[in-house]
């Protein structure tokens, strides 16, 4: 994982995203601050003495990285809530009984500004750790590795088994329908593929350094199968349609722009976009690959997916598959 935290946004958010590497982060730092609804506060002299710099140089960070610092939990404290900060810590901060405002600063918004701070050195060594840290948090709760981290999520093995029954409604159409060899079935596979994510089967092995005997789609979202079982029952629509309006089988340039024409269709693009940014986003952070030609998609990652597949939501395969098996025994049984 090299990366330079203090230019990317998008990896900032990613880590401050990840409830759990928080949770062993915080434990290897070991700086707690002041316990305040809720959770642990810091005032700007406390991460300027933690980051050995000026408070100076946290305010110029604060004013020119506002809006994020503020997503990730800083506050300017007023009032009230300023009121009862006193009455608990006023002996801590400086010229208490003055302070009509106090900005303060939570973990997460602590842990934002030391992937900034370009100035300190005790904050480069912390995003060194921070990187560390989230890798092994996420080694640890896949089982040692993200291949088929995608697996994990308790959506997959619906879409998997759905988009194997549309897959046989395209290949069938491509067997009826188009006169061409069995080369058909690989590149029109590979055009699914390019039309969704940009990728065809063997670009995408490399980037995810797949063996050359592993399926792509064992490795795939759901979100990117369900987009895939779209493309593919549409188009076996739509192949079988003009083929029997021209009674007679299509060629290949005629199925070439059946694909152009279907990728176009304004009802493919919110699965498009979708199966986009889950793969550009998933992958660039949890299985450390960049798909350059979807870098345009790339986001941070959701909380909700750091839930999904590392979290109590995420499901293992295994446990996955004996639902499934358990359910069709049952049925069988009831027949």
């Amino acid at each position: 994982m090299d990366k330079d935290l203090t230019n990317s946004g998008i990896e900032r958010q990613n880590i401050l995203n990840n409830k759990y590497a928080l949770k062993r982060i915080q434990e290897y730092i070991g700086f707690e601050g002041m316990l305040f609804e809720g959770e642990y506060r810091f005032t700007k002299k406390m991460i300027a003495d933690f980051f050995q710099v000026d408070t100076s140089t946290i305010e110029r960070y604060l004013s020119s990285h506002e809006s994020e610092i503020k997503h990730n939990g800083y506050i300017l404290s007023k009032g009230k809530q300023l009121k009862e900060f006193k009455l608990q810590f006023g002996h801590l901060i400086d010229k208490a009984t003055k302070t009509t405002s106090l900005g303060l600063f939570n973990f997460r918004s602590f842990l934002n500004l030391a992937m900034l701070l370009k100035e300190s050195e005790n904050a480069q060594l912390l995003r060194s750790k921070m990187l560390d840290i989230v890798l092994d948090t996420i080694n640890q709760r896949t089982g040692g590795g993200t291949k088929f981290i995608n697996r994990r999520d308790a959506n997959y093995l619906p879409a998997a088994m759905k988009e194997s029954k549309y897959r046989k409604d395209f290949t069938s159409a491509l067997s009826r329908y188009v006169n061409m060899d069995n080369y058909k079935y690989s590149l029109f596979t590979d055009r699914i593929y390019q039309s969704i994510f940009k990728e065809n089967a063997k670009e995408y092995k490399q980037i995810l350094k797949l063996a050359e005997d592993d399926n792509a789609r064992d490795t795939m979202y759901a979100e990117v199968l369900n987009s895939i079982a779209s493309f593919e029952t549409g188009l076996a629509y739509e192949i079988g349609k003009r083929s029997k309006e021209l009674g007679r089988k299509l060629e290949k340039e005629e199925v070439d722009q059946l694909f152009i024409d279907f990728a176009k269709h304004p009802q493919q693009h919110p699965y498009i976009e979708d199966a986009r940014f889950k793969m550009a986003s998933r992958d660039l952070h949890f299985r450390d690959a960049l798909h350059l030609k979807l870098e345009e998609y790339i986001q941070s990652v959701s909380p909700s997916d750091f839930e999904r597949f590392l979290g109590e939501q995420g499901v293992s395969f295994e446990k996955q598959l004996d639902d499934v098996a358990e359910v069709m025994k049952r049925l069988k049984e009831s027949e």
